[in-house]
């Protein structure tokens, strides 16, 4: 038996997806498990478990050339109007289900799209219907996804005013030419001028997002996007590797014309994030995950991605959401028109969903929290009544004597070598027949 494990994945950041957030992959979610989510949102719960809301606002000014999510352009007054209607409604009428009726939202995620593409007077009026039906004032993190170009001094007043906590502000990159050859709407001085009135306004929490291996990047303006984002000083810096999957603007040329991928290939993105854990932690930043560093790891926490990681009910809400709730994964319709039709049928609109056995459970919740940087066995004994040392013995045995990670007492711990590339490794953790499959 070999043991060693090398990840065999080409260097070349080629079409497919990298980032692994759930278990198991996408692809196998089917409209024929409908009646079991359905089940799920009618049986009582178990009201220990934390239950949050995921809105999804897929709206946008242009679409992005590495977006992968579905957004809709340019869209005029009335659709939105159309569409904060529906999401009242959807959220009506799983509000008045037994499985989540008088249960206390915890946690709120606003995604995109771009949530702050909504104009201040459209968003009181989103809080003020979807409050009707499920407050979030309970709730102990309020995420909002902020475009630059898209945010006002009013618009940021109106979101500390409707409870958001914690401003995530889509930066990318602070070079116009680069963020202009990536299809972003916005340029570096809308940056800047939303963040000042993002600071003057005062969040809990302020996250700004960077990406590493834009098209066009350099050594030299990564390491100037670094200086700028440690002159900010967000609370939270995140940072993702650009990847390309199937269905975006860049993947699609590459498969029409036959070019080149235009992206750094992963050893040179994996060195830039490298290079920002070193130059971001001597500014005083912490790793807390294989995208994220925070300044105070005592209150800087992102809820929403802790209660993802760990299974808890998390409703879907709006065009093509995922969710996750009592056991069961689902997602709503991904076209916007028919997402519309059936929520205005007086129906739910769920779209396909998938059952995972207790064994698939525990896979998801162990790798999502490989992600974390470390993972306790002590967790997953308690959980899923299952030590994981012998559960992944082999895997953690050759990733172990790759130098990927270390077994530390009653822990994993992942080195740097394996933070960097946290995702490659995830896949010797699946069952065999999915390791291979289309992820989405």
């Amino acid at each position: 038996m070999s043991t060693e494990f090398e990840i065999s994945e080409p260097d070349k950041t080629e079409v497919g997806s990298y980032f692994i957030t759930n278990y198991p992959p996408y692809s196998v979610w089917d409209r024929k498990y409908l009646p079991e989510a359905l089940q799920a949102l009618q049986q009582e719960p178990d009201r220990s478990i934390p239950m949050g809301i995921y809105a999804h606002i897929p709206f946008c000014r242009k679409r992005c050339q590495f977006c992968y999510f579905r957004v809709y352009v340019q869209q005029n007054a009335k659709t939105i109007q159309r569409y904060v209607q529906a999401m009242d409604d959807e959220l009506n009428r799983l509000s008045k289900m037994p499985g989540v009726e008088g249960r206390k939202v915890e946690f709120v995620y606003f995604g995109g799209g771009t949530p702050s593409y909504l104009s201040s007077r459209q968003l009181c009026q989103l809080r003020d219907r979807l409050s009707q039906s499920v407050s979030w004032e309970t709730a102990s993190e309020v995420t909002f996804e902020c475009e630059p170009g898209t945010l006002s001094r009013e618009k940021v007043q109106t979101l500390r005013e409707i409870g958001v906590t914690r401003v995530s502000l889509g930066v990318e990159s602070f070079n116009d030419e680069i963020l202009q050859k990536n299809g972003r709407a916005h340029l570096s001085p809308e940056i800047f001028r939303a963040y000042e009135w993002i600071q003057q306004t005062g969040f809990a929490q302020v996250n700004i997002d960077l990406i590493a291996g834009m098209i066009g990047e350099t050594d030299e303006n990564w390491h100037r996007n670094l200086d700028r984002a440690m002159q900010l000083s967000p609370d939270n810096i995140t940072i993702y590797q650009m990847e390309l999957p199937f269905n975006t603007v860049i993947s699609q040329r590459m498969k029409e014309t036959g070019i080149a991928s235009p992206v750094a290939d992963w050893p040179t993105k994996r060195r830039w994030v490298n290079e920002a854990i070193e130059r971001l932690g001597a500014a005083g930043y912490h790793v807390v995950s294989g995208q994220e560093l925070v300044k105070n790891p005592e209150t800087d926490h992102f809820i929403y991605r802790d209660h993802l990681f760990r299974g808890h009910d998390i409703l879907p809400l709006g065009v093509s959401s995922f969710g996750h709730f009592q056991g069961v994964h689902y997602q709503n319709y991904d076209e916007l028109e028919q997402y519309l039709e059936t929520v205005e049928a007086g129906e739910l609109p769920i779209n396909r969903a998938y059952v995972p056995t207790k064994h698939q459970s525990l896979i998801r919740e162990f790798v999502l929290q490989m992600k974390e940087c470390k993972v306790e066995a002590d967790y997953f004994r308690e959980k899923f009544g299952v030590d994981i040392f012998d559960q992944f013995e082999t895997a953690i045995r050759n990733q172990e004597q790759a130098g990927y990670l270390k077994v530390e007492s009653d822990r994993i711990v992942l080195t740097r070598k394996g933070l960097l590339q946290v995702d490659s490794l995830l896949p010797e953790y699946f069952e065999e027949q999915y390791r291979k499959i289309r992820y989405t």
